[in-house]
């Protein structure tokens, strides 16, 4: 299954997921985004257990690693600009994936 032009909406996260791994096919792109999501977790627990200020650091880390990886390596604009729920429910499936050995590095 192909996925579909960026000019169509997708209706569920289902028909979304497919996509958004096609957005990621440079290994660099992805191992950015996989220590992004994996530090903006940490900044996540630092917030709860040692700073609120942490929580603002979560989204400032993980975007800026993974838009490095779409914008140099990648080379193509990141899904967060047109789909930012589903993009980031992609970033921690991708991450979970990835994890869990389902997904390579």
């Amino acid at each position: 299954m192909s996925a579909a032009p960026r000019s169509e909406r997708y209706q569920s996260f289902a028909a979304f997921y497919p996509f958004y791994i096609g957005e990621h096919q440079n290994p660099i792109c992805r191992r950015l985004h996989i220590v992004g999501t994996g530090l903006s977790i940490v900044m996540l627990g630092a917030g709860a257990l040692v700073d609120p200020w942490f929580f603002l650091l979560a989204p400032l880390v993980g975007y800026l690693f993974a838009w490095i990886g779409h914008f140099f390596f990648e080379k193509n604009k990141p899904a967060t600009f047109s789909y930012p729920l589903w993009s980031l429910m992609g970033d921690y499936r991708m991450f979970a994936e990835t994890l869990a050995g389902r997904r390579r590095f």
